[in-house]
């Protein structure tokens, strides 16, 4: 099949008349990938939980400092990006390549509007490789296999799993889908996650809100901060441990980090 007719068959699956999660998001933090009715579904969601926004922006700033700090000071130039959304400004590869241009980095997400736009997140350093697999996070064995053309699971990798695992409504199926990826990687890689909790309760309205209104069929689950804490389980947690997206190792400010509703941990694989 040629790329025009994939094109057109991921176009086919496409509805821009009703809203859509990753346009929601998309939206939220500011990017230009949204239409008039995912808006609107955003700002029903804002008025309910005005800090969705911070959530969601907050997450953003997240992914550039960890992503810093696993190019850098951990060393690691391999990423495999689980649940990527939307292409915006200083995605992971982006930020990686800007510290080491040899890193390689691997998305997945089976979001057919997110398939649409990988041609965007392919654009990597020429001596770098930045590859797309469309794939659930529930299949890590297709993850995996797909990976492997990319990247070399001799040498250590950064799992990035944020707000991925949410997105999975059995607890026990998403720390399964977890525990199946972290086992084939080796020795130093890493784990970082953040995924909303169940700490407020607009929040949780919210996320309910969201869920009836995003379109995905897959609905958005918070996770206790006891749940989210046990994702990191026989890793060793890097400071400051488990805590507020925003309060993780947070860039220079004159203003005080703000507390969200949305915690995130970075682990190394002993």
């Amino acid at each position: 099949m040629g790329d025009d007719d994939s094109a057109r068959q991921v176009g086919a699956r496409i509805d821009t008349s009703v809203p859509h999660s990753a346009r929601i998001w998309n939206y939220w933090v500011g990017g230009k990938d949204n239409y008039e009715v995912d808006r609107e579904a955003g700002d029903q969601v804002k008025a309910v939980f005005p800090g969705i926004v911070d959530d969601a922006r907050h997450t953003r700033a997240f992914l550039a400092r960890v992503v810093r700090y696993l190019a850098g000071e951990a060393g690691i130039r391999q990423f495999l990006d689980i649940g990527t959304g939307l292409p915006t400004a200083d995605n992971t590869h982006e930020i990686a390549q800007r510290v080491a241009p040899e890193s390689r980095i691997v998305y997945v997400d089976n979001d057919p509007l997110v398939l649409r736009h990988a041609q965007a997140l392919l654009t990597s350093t020429p001596e770098g490789v930045c590859d797309y697999i469309d794939a659930d996070v529930r299949n890590p064995d297709l993850i995996l296999a797909e990976a492997a053309k990319t990247l070399d699971f001799r040498r250590p990798i950064g799992l990035m799993m944020l707000g991925i695992l949410g997105n999975v409504p059995d607890y026990q199926e998403a720390r399964a889908a977890l525990k199946r990826l972290l086992d084939a990687l080796p020795s130093g890689s890493y784990l970082v996650v953040n995924d909303g909790t169940t700490t407020d309760q607009k929040r949780s309205e919210a996320v309910r809100q969201f869920n009836e209104n995003s379109g995905s069929p897959h609905p958005y689950t918070n996770r206790s901060p006891e749940q989210i804490t046990e994702y990191f389980r026989g890793l060793d947690l890097v400071e400051p441990g488990v805590v507020p997206t925003s309060m993780w190792r947070p860039d220079p400010s004159p203003w005080p980090a703000g507390d969200v509703a949305v915690l995130c941990g970075v682990g190394r694989k002993s």
